[in-house]
């Protein structure tokens, strides 16, 4: 086969460029050729370096060849894009280099947005289709070993930096797939970094602190997106480095700043509909791995009764987190929560239960302005009329809020 001695070496098929084609279609047609010019086969025995240069190369050439409608800035961007859809998860890619970008929220292929500093805005970039949207869905989901189709329309999956995906098809999203992804920071948000940015004050911090060293059970709640998984990775400095922790998540993202951390994930059904491994199961099954304490990412179904027991049964200072406006509201959730294990439970029984295993409850927010602060603060004392009784130790929702004097660990 031979080659034009100004045009780089590429396996299988040279590249070429129609005369007509219009900036419309430029994208298009540019990756397609692209694809066209490689050799599968070939690129299985390259690293990803040496691929990425051989795309770079072969899509600058690409774009060299027509200059009418492409200047040098756009060609730059042009190759960026066309090695992002063919390496990488397409249009995403430009917004996940970005690490001031939190969450990332796609409703069909023309809207797309992200969350910054707490605050929503849309972002400029968008899909060429449907289908298009779909097929950079199916590389995500097809990574993380899931599926979704038509007969399995929602998924949970991870990016392999550990961003948490979700994402739901028709025929349950009608106006295009709905995808939202929640970026997992590059660097580990700590406790000073809270403190800066006014999550609580120096007192709630030492007041935590000492609550977490001193093996105080503990339940983190919140809404979507006010900062419970971030609290729970800061107070994570605070325990001891002689212990065992095991984590269990639906999905996995937690990052506790701590090295004897044995991390479980649990799995959704296979194609067959089998395989699946709760969270229910793997908590029963960290009882057998010596733990010291078992920290629970979310606790959103039966599996609560199963922490309870865990905190009741020798793993004082656990920790999970729970959606509910309140540390009250928390509670009730708990007892719901519980309650669907089994109906031959008591209230008293479940009562007793929660009263026994949780120690403190943190309540969390996060304003209009996107500002997250721990707003409540809620100490077990016990349980009277068939009611787990509170006592509020944290005096105001301020930055500047202070413990009550009475509250000591």
């Amino acid at each position: 086969m031979s080659h034009d001695t100004n045009v780089p070496v590429v396996p299988r098929t040279g590249l070429k460029l129609p005369a007509e084609l219009k900036s419309s279609s430029t994208r298009k047609t540019l990756h397609r050729q692209l694809v066209e010019s490689l050799d599968r086969q070939a690129m299985q025995n390259l690293s990803e370096p040496e691929l990425r240069h051989l795309l770079r190369r072969n899509a600058e050439e690409l774009c060299r060849r027509c200059p009418d409608i492409l200047n040098p800035i756009e060609r730059e961007a042009l190759v960026r894009e066309l090695i992002d859809e063919t390496l990488g998860l397409g249009p995403l890619e430009q917004l996940l280099r970005d690490n001031s970008i939190a969450d990332i929220v796609i409703n069909g292929p023309d809207h797309v947005f992200v969350e910054r500093n707490g605050v929503l805005e849309e972002a400029p970039v968008k899909f060429r289709s449907t289908e298009h949207l779909l097929a950079v869905l199916q590389r995500i989901v097809s990574q993380a070993g899931r599926r979704i189709d038509e007969s399995s329309p929602i998924v949970d999956a991870r990016l392999p930096d550990g961003s948490r995906v979700n994402a739901i098809i028709h025929p349950l999203a009608i106006n295009g797939p709905l995808i939202s992804i929640r970026r997992m920071g590059k660097t580990r948000i700590g406790v000073e970094q809270l403190l800066a940015n006014r999550m609580f004050s120096i007192d709630v911090l030492r007041y935590l602190a000492s609550s977490v060293r001193g093996r105080s059970s503990i339940i983190i709640s919140g809404g979507t997106g006010s900062g419970k998984t971030t609290l729970l990775n800061a107070l994570s400095t605070f325990i001891p480095h002689n212990e065992r922790i095991i984590t269990i998540e639906d999905t996995a993202e937690l990052q506790l700043q701590r090295c004897h951390v044995a991390r479980l994930e649990a799995r959704p059904a296979g194609i067959e509909g089998t395989g699946s491994v709760g969270i229910r199961e793997l908590i029963r099954n960290a009882l057998r791995m010596r733990p010291d304490r078992i920290i629970v990412g979310e606790c959103r179904g039966p599996e609560a009764f199963d922490m309870l027991q865990a905190m009741n049964t020798g793993h004082a200072g656990s920790l999970s987190t729970l959606h509910a406006n309140s540390t009250r509201d928390a509670i009730a959730r708990i007892e719901v929560l519980v309650g669907l294990n089994s109906l031959q439970l008591s209230s008293q029984s479940i009562t007793r239960q929660i009263a026994s295993a949780i120690d403190i409850l943190v309540h969390v927010e996060r304003s209009a302005d996107g500002q997250r602060r721990v707003t409540q603060l809620s100490e077990v004392t016990g349980h009277q009329d068939g009611e787990v009784t509170l006592k509020d130790v944290l005096i105001n929702t301020d930055s500047r809020a202070s413990i009550h004097s009475d509250s000591t660990h």
